[in-house]
């Protein structure tokens, strides 16, 4: 009797392997040692560069603190009045006033002071009895707006600069190395999938970190203005003068990008859970009102408790819903699926 030899699919990628489990789990070891390597290195890296870093990381804080002490002190500026007809007026004009702060990057304070004490001015013998409010001349103190202790983001303990520092370092690092932890984990992952599935995560993975890198620059470059605009002009509601910190910073600056950068990955989630059948396109189309309910739960967790990032996460998320809506209708029309 003639044995039939069995059919070899070329495409299945373990008829060839003869790697036991503890080779499977040696491979991991060899994976996580490579990617603990380059991590270390970008590290290394990062203790070069922190320092600019910790500047970049700081810039949207300070100028957001500049724009905010500048427009209260216009404001003191404009509602400034003589204290009596006919007595000193402001040294300058409002025109004067905007130049030099936008075209010189320069902070004022506006004070007032008797010009008849100054040293070496000639005392006036009528206003000697009894402290003269109506006398009082308006003065403007000017600086450099990067010297304006105002705008400084603080630290409360000797220690925790050096703390920033190795954080920065860490996430520079991080950024650096993250292709390279990605391969390596790709490396030992790619051995237990199918070519289809290989082709699958091909257009999956830079669709994925695509949308993840829109998702950290639109907070970091357009997010970050709002929202720090609407929480000082709460604390001058409030009446409280901001003086933050550069860890509490720090975590902010992280936490904010991440959470727009995993909310942009709504519509490969749509299409995973419509390939799986789990949830079918036709659901999401007639369950958008629902799906926008938890858009706006899942924004308001991603992001810090004020309702501007919360709006401005789930905007596009609705959006990016409807575009998976779509992508998932193209999907299955098309004759690959």
């Amino acid at each position: 009797m003639t044995t039939t030899p069995s059919t070899v699919d070329k495409d299945d990628l373990f008829n060839s392997s003869t790697m036991t489990f503890g080779e499977h789990l040696e491979e991991l070891r060899v994976c996580l040692i490579r990617g603990a390597i380059g991590l270390l290195c970008g590290v290394a890296i990062g203790f070069f560069v922190a320092k600019p870093v910790i500047h970049i990381i700081e810039s949207p804080l300070r100028k957001a603190l500049g724009d905010y002490y500048t427009e209260r002190a216009i404001e003191v500026f404009d509602a400034w009045t003589p204290r009596r007809a006919g007595g000193p007026t402001l040294p300058y004009s409002r025109k004067e006033i905007v130049d030099a702060v936008e075209q010189h990057n320069l902070s004022f304070d506006l004070r007032e002071i008797h010009p008849h004490r100054l040293p070496g001015a000639k005392p006036d013998l009528s206003q000697q009895e009894s402290f003269d409010t109506e006398s009082l001349a308006p003065i403007l103190l000017w600086q450099p707006l990067a010297r304006d202790s105002r705008v400084s983001i603080t630290t409360l303990s000797a220690q925790e600069a050096f703390g920033i520092y190795v954080k920065a370092s860490f996430l520079v690092g991080l950024v650096l190395a993250g292709p390279w932890i990605i391969y390596q984990l790709w490396i030992f992952v790619a051995a237990g999938l199918y070519p289809h599935e290989k082709k699958v995560v091909h257009i999956f993975l830079p669709a994925s970190t695509g949308l993840f890198a829109a998702g950290v620059l639109l907070a970091f470059f357009f997010v970050f203005d709002f929202v720090l605009t609407y929480l000082l002009a709460f604390n001058e509601w409030l009446g409280l003068d901001p003086d933050p910190r550069i860890s509490e910073w720090l975590s902010f600056v992280l936490f904010l990008p991440v959470g727009f950068g995993l909310g942009f990955q709504l519509p490969l989630v749509m299409v995973f859970l419509d390939r799986l059948g789990i949830v079918e396109v036709k659901t999401f189309t007639s369950q958008w009102r629902m799906a926008f309910v938890v858009i706006f739960i899942a924004a308001a967790i991603l992001t810090p408790a004020d309702p501007y990032s919360m709006l401005l996460l789930a905007t596009p998320l609705a959006a990016l819903y409807f575009g998976g809506i779509g992508l998932c209708r193209w999907l299955n029309k098309s004759p690959a699926s």
